[in-house]
């Protein structure tokens, strides 16, 4: 049975420090609280006096119930005074050495039974554990900042940890009211492992002109549906700090994927550590202020003295998933649309589901009846190509093959009116491939819409290198009165999601083979300590373990960068036809 911790001490008070004795004394622990001197201890107490001040301000916290938790908070300068407790807590600056000297400093002054707790984010809980003359009782509990706020502790076992220890820690976070997860001692653990690698590819993307930092974050939040964009978050937890983790996390992995980017270097070298500074990626009103004042909100994607295209009528070739959501969307916003099936029986079938949709609308009070009426008076279908002929703009979204692809567009190009505009829906495949198949290269564009099409806001604009700036203006504009939110990128395999979101993926899949964590705990840390809406093994069974490792694959042959080399276990699930959600089985059993 795991031990009952009513008394524990914090050592360090800065606001990590802080924010753990404010979580524990709020649970009813007594907690013994150590700072450096007196004036980081004041710090500290004003801190806690701050945060505790605004849970009242908010009605998350009664005045008695502050007064309650300060009563159980007793803080000083003498590291005795943590001697009796049963569990100590060290939560000082980032630097291996001073931690190493505290927890040399704790061993001799508390008893062989003690417990010991490190809330280092990114170094060797190995290497502090081995200093002591207790390593199996000594374990990393990561904490995330805010504490009081955020919902999880990562609990990091190293290879003679006692079990008993990490159920007790165990015990102690449910105790306080947080989700915890286990895993093994790796730089960064679970959560920075896998985020500060996706945070350091949106830096080269952004350095290599790929897009702006307005349209990545965009891309992140609408395309994925994260809280926020990755270099707005690099700007809030500071590029100082994020310099350091991935530093930290390259010198074991020896990955060049977290080595950091030569930009970010150089915004900490010119002293732009986000918003602390109140300039980072983004310049801000003040420091510590989060209103950014040099956002680009509505950037065209070409000079406004480029006029767009007229576009009324608009073809769909494709009778999947993707071209329903699209001839839907397209529809209820005024364009006419015409669809090319293969067949009557698919026909059929795009129309009943899109009355379907159309119905649930109108339940949920989405939509009216006459509304619902006239979006389906806009559509009608064909079995020829033929049908498009006098369509302003075609989106093509059939099968992610390119040889179908470019056969299409092909045939496309025949039929299609001078100055229509071509649109591929591909997720990651060259667009210049599907281009360089007509007469009119000039004329086709990316449209990477996101599936459900009739839910997601994303559209991503892909012009190639020969697309007319017109036709990119066209696309933007047909985007917006969809009610989407268009983005620009280079015709790169990915583009933008795809680039940031299947290496994350992929890198938590080689995480899993090495058995540091399991998908549970890895799916947990990801939602509860990013707010990310799925885990990684989750989006992955519901994008599909094979359409994942096709994506995969094709930015490793775009990139050559071996990090990008899909994870062996990847393949052999999909070998496995353990494909995901879709056949009832993929990381988990459905």
């Amino acid at each position: 049975m795991a031990r009952d911790f009513t008394r524990v001490g914090v050592v360090g008070l800065g606001t990590m420090g802080a924010g753990i004795a404010e979580v524990l004394a709020c649970a009813g622990i007594e907690v013994v609280g150590v700072e450096l001197n007196d004036e980081t201890l004041a710090r500290g107490i004003d801190h806690v006096r701050h945060s505790t001040d605004r849970a009242v301000s908010r009605g998350k916290l009664t005045e008695a119930d502050r007064d309650a938790l300060f009563d159980r908070i007793h803080a000083g300068t003498d590291l005795s005074a943590v001697a009796d407790c049963h569990l100590v807590i060290e939560a000082i600056p980032e630097r291996i050495e001073d931690k190493r000297e505290v927890f040399a400093r704790l061993d001799r002054l508390c008893p062989s039974g003690t417990i010991f707790a490190t809330n280092t984010s990114s170094l060797s809980i190995t290497e502090l554990a081995a200093g002591t003359s207790r390593p199996s009782r000594l374990v990393g509990t990561h904490w995330f900042n805010p504490a009081p706020i955020m919902g999880l502790v990562e609990i990091i076992r190293t290879v003679v940890t006692d079990p008993a220890v990490l159920e007790d820690v165990g015990a102690l976070v449910a105790k306080v009211g947080k989700t915890a997860v286990t895993a093994g001692d790796r730089a960064g653990f679970i959560v920075n492992a896998l985020l500060f690698g996706y945070l350091n590819n949106a830096i080269r993307m952004l350095e290599a002109h790929y897009a702006t930092r307005e349209d990545i974050d965009a891309a992140m939040r609408f395309g994925c549906g994260h809280p926020m964009g990755p270099l707005a978050l690099l700007d809030l937890i500071g590029l100082d700090s994020a310099y350091e983790i991935l530093d930290s996390i390259y010198h074991t992995s020896r990955d060049h994927l977290h080595a950091p980017a030569p930009l970010l270097k150089q915004l900490v070298t010119a002293g732009m550590l986000g918003r602390k500074t109140g300039r980072g990626f983004y310049t801000y009103a003040a420091p510590d202020s989060s209103e950014i004042v040099d956002a680009v909100t509505s950037s065209r994607p070409a000079p406004p003295t480029i006029e767009a295209r007229p576009v009324r009528m608009i073809g769909v070739v494709g009778t999947g998933t993707m071209a329903g959501g699209i001839i839907e969307v397209c529809a209820r916003h005024g364009y006419d649309v015409v669809f090319r099936a293969r067949g009557e029986e698919k026909t059929a079938a795009v129309r009943k589901k899109l009355e379907r949709s159309l119905d649930k609308g109108v339940e949920r009070g989405k939509i009216s009846s006459d509304e619902r009426a006239a979006t389906l008076a806009r559509v009608r279908a064909s079995t020829e190509l033929s049908a498009l002929a006098d369509c302003d703009l075609i989106v093509e979204a059939v099968i992610e093959d390119l040889d179908v692809k470019r056969t299409l567009f092909a045939e496309l190009d025949a039929v299609a009116r001078p100055g229509a505009i071509l649109a591929t829906t591909t997720s990651s495949l060259p667009v210049i491939e599907c281009a360089t198949a007509t007469s009119r290269p000039q004329d086709v564009v990316g449209m990477h819409w996101f599936n459900p099409a009739q839910v997601m806001r994303l559209v991503e604009i892909v012009p190639t290198v020969v697309t007319a700036d017109d036709v990119t203006t066209t696309v933007f504009d047909v985007a917006r009165a969809a009610g989407k939110h268009p983005v620009r990128c280079a015709d790169r395999a990915g583009f933008i999601v795809n680039a940031l979101l299947f290496p994350y993926l992929n890198d938590a899949v080689k995480m899993l083979e090495a058995h540091y964590a399991d998908v549970e705990a890895i799916d947990t840390a990801m939602k509860v300590g990013c707010g990310h809406p799925m885990g990684p093994f989750e989006l992955a069974d519901v994008v599909g373990l094979d359409v994942t490792l096709a994506i995969q694959r094709t930015l490793y042959l775009e990139f050559r960068e071996p990090g990008y080399a899909s994870a062996p276990l990847l393949e052999h699930l999909v070998k496995a036809e353990y494909l995901g959600r879709k056949i009832g089985r993929g990381f988990r059993v459905y």
